[in-house]
């Protein structure tokens, strides 16, 4: 009895001195960090949002001043009427644009995209519609080969591309397609992933800009998304993509004439795309490669958020992982390899450079995702662990994570009931975010994995429910462990705490374990 007490106060007695000599000053550390990292995200978020606020302001002022709103009503028909008649007379000054529809394995969705892009207003002598079809499926390889017959039946210029090899993924079906003789007659490309519809009119918004401007490289639309009400997965996706578009794709063209590509709704210059070095596979990340490359060369793009494009969003837990493994995994990988070449870039200003390593990338591409992940998933639970030696600082803990907060909410008004489970959410992702980026930057053995997110399509809700009935969703352990570690540390504040942190604990527990289990989205 005695040995066994005597034993446990050598235990205790070692951890006190673990307790102040390793963990609290790691602890100190990370705080400060985290500290450091919150206010660089935040400088970065308010600077976005005064911004934008400013180009809001602009916009209003400019239209009182114009009244312009019954010559715009004019003016439209106006343009409808000619742009008729240019159709109708071969549009022999319209310039020769190629819409590329890389796919793979696309047996929901192949038919929408074809069919949106086969609509589109132009000359029909002035479009081609290159379908490059990766798929290893036969059957399904069969079904949009025919469909590109059916539509070509129709007097529309439709190529069907397939290779034997999957080389590149997609970055290397658009070089290849690009390839091609029909290709090399044409001034403009647009790009749109398999499940992408662009209205009839994209081409004839979105064009004329580059046209406009001989030094404008890219013109990007908005995506719009037709099953943002299909589930609650959906709609949280809703939210930071409408803060993306709206703020970040926004302020990055009318203040850097820069932005990330988002490798689909988009229209580009041939000319800038080669004089960039054309599509490279060397990330994950090939449109943002692209785009980097472009610009380093001094080329602008311009963010047209008044065109939106119709798509998908991954309703199942399993594809939303992969893509953000993707997303997050991609850009840090790419900041890697590109670093010096931007950093010796000639034909930029330092301004840009600063902002596109620093802003872009850094805080953007890395801070984001490594500071919610160490702040709410470790630093918060670890000072529950070791009551009263460590102090949050209430900017850290509460003012400056509430402000970030409510700036990316503020672009999707209809989900602000939805804001606890946007932040729970995004914070038990936090932990697949981090391990991506980290492998990105030490470019593990998957940073260069290529999974394509799974579309559903025409896919009912009722159907895709039966889906799930019949698979197999299994778990997610890296999330069950952290919903294990948060409700222990949530029990331990509740019995040795005096800040109340395990109302904050439980409910990150919680959604823990909800993740962890599967329970999200409509797979």
């Amino acid at each position: 009895m005695g040995r066994g007490v005597s034993m446990l106060m050598m235990a205790h007695a070692a951890w006190v001195g673990v307790r102040y000599t390793v963990v609290v000053p790691l602890l100190h550390v990370a705080v400060y960090l985290c500290a450091a990292m919150s206010l660089m995200l935040f400088v970065e978020r308010l600077y976005m949002g005064i911004v934008v606020a400013g180009l809001w302001l602009n916009r209003r002022r400019r239209r009182r001043r114009s009244g312009r709103k019954g010559r715009d009503a004019a003016a439209m028909d106006d343009e409808k009427k000619d742009d008729s008649d240019d159709l109708e007379a071969g549009g022999a000054e319209k310039p020769m644009v190629l819409v590329q529809i890389p796919m793979f394995n696309e047996k929901q969705v192949y038919r929408l995209s074809i069919g949106a892009a086969c609509g589109l207003w132009w000359p029909s002598e002035k479009l081609v519609i290159q379908v490059l079809d990766d798929s290893t499926d036969g059957a399904i390889r069969s079904l949009v080969e025919a469909e590109c017959r059916r539509w070509a039946s129709k007097g529309i210029r439709v190529h069907y591309e397939n290779r034997s090899n999957r080389n590149g993924y997609k970055a290397g079906a658009m070089r290849e397609g690009l390839k091609k003789g029909y290709a090399r007659d044409c001034q403009f490309v647009a790009v749109f992933d398999a499940d992408f519809q662009p209205d009839a009119d994209f081409l004839r918004r979105t064009v004329p800009l580059l046209l406009a401007d001989p030094a404008v490289a890219l013109v990007q639309a908005r995506w719009l998304f037709v099953n943002a009400d299909e589930c609650i997965l959906t709609r949280i996706q809703e939210m930071s993509l409408d803060y993306h578009f709206s703020v970040e794709q926004e302020v990055g063209s009318a203040c850097h004439a820069f932005f990330g590509f988002n490798g689909t709704a988009g229209v580009w210059r041939l000319q800038a795309l080669a004089d960039a070095g054309g599509w490279k596979d060397r990330t994950t990340v090939e449109d943002m490669d692209l785009a980097v490359r472009a610009s380093m060369r001094g080329w602008k793009f311009v963010f047209a958020g008044d065109v939106k494009v119709r798509n998908e969003l991954p309703s199942t837990f399993k594809a939303y992982r992969y893509q953000q493994h993707r997303w997050s995994c991609g850009p840090a990988n790419l900041m890697r390899k590109m670093f010096w070449e931007i950093v010796t870039s000639k034909q930029v200003s330092a301004w840009k450079k600063l902002h596109v390593l620093y802003g872009f990338f850094f805080v953007r591409k890395v801070v984001a995702h490594l500071v919610t992940f160490l702040f709410y998933c470790v630093v918060i639970p670890a000072c529950v662990l070791v009551q009263g030696d460590i102090r949050l600082p209430k900017y850290v803990a509460m003012y400056v994570p509430a402000i970030i907060t409510l700036l990316n909410a503020i672009c999707t008004p209809r989900s602000w009931h939805l804001l606890v489970f946007w932040i729970l959410f995004e914070n038990v992702m936090s932990m697949h975010r981090s391990k991506a980026t980290i492998i990105g930057l030490l470019e593990a053995s998957r940073a260069n994995e290529w999974v394509v997110t799974e579309k559903l399509g025409s896919m009912t809700t009722t159907m895709a429910t039966k889906k799930k009935k019949n698979q197999n969703q299994g778990f997610h352990t890296p999330e069950i462990l952290l919903g294990l570690c948060l409700l222990y540390c949530a029990i331990y504040d509740i019995i040795f705490g005096h800040d109340h942190f395990y109302i904050y604990l439980l409910m990150q527990s919680a959604a823990a374990f909800v993740i962890g289990v599967g329970y999200i989205g409509s797979q």
